[in-house]
């Protein structure tokens, strides 16, 4: 049995994953030299080594999240347990975390910098799925099976967006939508959802503004909105908050569609801010063109494409769900980053996945792809030989049933 599950694995998306992962070690090399020297006063190869650590914590995670029934997150106590840790963290960065950028979303624990509201991510994805499977049977009575889900997701999304963090904020209720499509919850009730989590938001965005209003304001800061003004006109404040977005553009057009060559980006040179983070795809773009874009963008397409395959070919439904939920996750997050460098929306400070530099993102994001691959493995397995051993066990009675009958005619004639 353990060769056919292992036989049953997506190894196209364990491949993928390690492309991706690998190539974003080199980029993170390669665009944040200057900033590891200049910024940090460490060593050239200083980010390289952090983020390789990296891979390589997430890939054991990766591993053993591959190898867990992905079945036993529906458990009762291990969903509770999920929940419980996802609320104790992000609970713990509003009283003892470490603000960077004006953002207090970091648990510093060692040399390790944590950072909870990614590992929500994977967190509502597991308690929607599982909350709303054990729902199927009263999922459209309103109070019974849609409200407590949404009351959970709404404090998720206001604690996080109150570190401020609007982008993982913003993924997050995505996320948790995308969840409830695929749970067969009827449009009606998902319209109504939508509303009356709306309220819950403004609620407890009201809460906020009457008891702390110095969370409130960390929200709307006037760097906050300086970055919206960039947004709508970014050659208009390139002295202030839109001179990241105009070092993006150059970066862009300077590589082409050759690209300048690797390691020979000039807006890493001081010109772009944290050329490593959010916006290592403009170096990509400057240093291999569009072959390297196409890359990125190619392999985060498949892991989305491919995930969602998984999630309608799933036969249970918080396999569905789960697999929907990952992919979504994932193909958000791309958009939301991109859509930033690219001027399409507002620079919210999301990273890209897999190729951006930061422990918690790819970490986490080694751990979701781990339980998609495991979705993936039973989803094969199920088709491929509980289907076979179903249909075999008719033609072997059938084969056995003709000399039976032969027989008593044989005995009848004699």
């Amino acid at each position: 049995m353990l060769k056919r599950m292992f036989k049953s694995y997506d190894y196209s998306l364990l491949v993928v994953y390690l492309l991706l992962g690998f190539f974003g070690v080199v980029m993170v090399y390669s665009a944040g030299i200057v900033w590891a020297v200049e910024r940090l006063n460490q060593s050239s190869d200083f980010l390289y080594h952090l983020q390789l650590r990296n891979l390589i914590i997430g890939f054991i995670g990766f591993c053993v999240m591959a190898l867990i029934p992905y079945k036993l997150y529906r458990e009762k106590p291990i969903t509770i347990f999920i929940v419980g840790i996802m609320f104790v963290l992000l609970g713990a960065v509003h009283l003892f975390g470490a603000n960077y950028n004006n953002a207090q979303s970091w648990l510093e624990i060692g040399s390790f910098q944590l950072q909870p509201s990614e590992f929500a991510k994977l967190g509502i994805i597991v308690y929607l799925a599982a909350v709303y499977t054990n729902k199927q049977s009263y999922i459209d009575e309103f109070n019974r099976g849609v409200m407590p889900p949404l009351i959970v997701l709404a404090f998720v999304f206001v604690l996080v967006a109150s570190e401020p963090d609007f982008g993982t904020a913003a993924i997050i209720f995505i996320i948790g939508m995308t969840v409830m499509v695929g749970s067969g919850m009827k449009l009606k009730s998902m319209l109504k959802l939508a509303g009356i989590g709306l309220g819950i938001v403004g609620v407890l965005a009201g809460f906020f503004y009457l008891f702390l209003q110095d969370r409130f304001f960390r929200v709307f800061s006037e760097e906050r909105m300086g970055r919206i003004a960039a947004y709508t006109d970014p050659f208009g404040h390139i002295t202030d908050n839109g001179w990241q977005l105009v070092g993006s553009y150059y970066a862009i057009g300077n590589g082409g569609l050759w690209g300048a060559g690797l390691g020979q980006s000039i807006q890493k040179l001081g010109y772009l801010p944290e050329p490593h983070t959010d916006f290592i795809m403009a170096i990509i773009a400057e240093e291999l063109g569009i072959f390297g874009v196409s890359f990125v963008l190619l392999g985060l397409g498949y892991i989305v494409l491919r995930g969602i395959y998984i999630g309608i070919r799933s036969r249970d439904r918080f396999g569905r769900m789960l697999a929907i939920g990952i992919a979504s996750m994932i193909g958000i997050q791309a958009f939301i980053n991109l859509g930033g460098m690219s001027g399409l929306i507002p620079i919210t400070g999301v990273p890209l996945p897999f190729i951006s530099y930061g422990g918690s993102s790819l970490i986490l994001l080694s751990l979701a792809m781990g339980v998609l691959l495991n979705v993936s493995m039973f989803v094969k397995y199920e088709e491929k030989y509980r289907n076979g051993e179903k249909e075999s066990i008719p033609k072997q009675a059938e084969v056995k049933a003709v000399p039976r009958y032969n027989a008593t005619r044989k005995t009848g004639r004699g």
